[in-house]
């Protein structure tokens, strides 16, 4: 099964046929007649800017704004973690995963590589994984091996708070859910991010496909289409001062998954959803 098979899907899919050039979707041109002295005269009114249209340019240029900044300031971090990856273990310094991105396109994103050169194995880890590096097993504890997807974010394949992108057979099980979730851009960091930040320690380690699949995705692809219902700028940074608790004060996150309210998790918990 191909990615492009999911394009379809969802709004500019590869199906969506055009009969002549594109319209502009933020403003809508409607005729207008009005009278000169005798004469009548047609001009074109100007219509409403779309609220829609305004939330994803304000977020749009939110991310641009952010991620340029965090790549320039992030430079020397992103060099010292190059040089420790290329001293602990044989191999390149970033790696490549293949996830299904906005709209259904393939998504190839960008992480520093933290397992062994020629590890196989589920697309998931889990406390203790052996095919983790010295290097690599801390870039997961910390998360900084996505820190190289900022690029992604500047590019426009991705956002600083979206739905997590998922391995396509995975989102071949939710394939309605992923009709919404993919219509708008993936993230760093967002609601099902926050809800299982300790994702490695939750999974049984007997059988962590099954239970990812069982019990995790569900969970997850609730409050992803929580938040493509929801999206907008508001509900961004709050997901984003959330994720700075959670990574730089280690205070675990919940999130309701009916209204996506944050709090403080108060205690141990399966997952991180309320």
């Amino acid at each position: 099964m191909s990615t492009e098979q999911y394009a379809p899907w969802v709004e500019g899919g590869a199906d969506r046929k055009s009969t002549g050039p594109p319209k502009p979707a933020n403003v809508a041109a409607r005729a207008e007649v009005r009278r000169v002295g005798a004469a009548p005269v047609v001009s074109r009114r100007r219509g409403v800017v779309s609220p829609r249209w305004v939330t994803r340019t304000t977020k749009r240029s939110f991310d641009v704004v952010v991620a340029a900044a965090g790549l320039v300031l992030a430079a020397p971090l992103l060099a010292i973690v190059a040089a420790l990856i290329v001293l602990d273990s044989p191999g390149p310094v970033f790696h490549r995963v293949e996830r299904v991105g906005f709209r259904g396109r393939p998504l190839r994103m960008l992480k520093f590589r933290k397992m062994a050169v020629g590890a196989h194995g589920v697309a998931l880890t889990t406390n203790g994984d052996a095919r983790l590096t010295r290097v690599g097993a801390l870039l997961a504890r910390t998360r900084l091996d996505e820190l190289p997807q900022l690029w992604h974010v500047l590019r426009g394949d991705m956002s600083l708070v979206g739905p997590r992108p998922e391995h396509l057979g995975f989102v071949a099980r939710h394939p309605s859910a992923y009709r919404l979730i993919l219509s708008v851009r993936p993230g760093l960091t967002g609601l099902s991010q926050l809800a299982y930040a300790e994702e490695r320690a939750v999974l049984d380690a007997t059988d962590p496909l099954g239970h990812y699949l069982r019990g995790i995705l569900p969970q997850k692809v609730v409050l992803d289409c929580f938040y493509a219902r929801h999206a907008g700028l508001a509900l961004d940074l709050r997901i984003l001062a959330a994720t700075a608790r959670t990574l730089f004060l280690r205070q675990p996150i919940a999130v309701d998954r009916r209204s996506a309210r944050l709090t403080l998790r108060r205690r141990p918990e399966a997952d991180g959803t309320g």
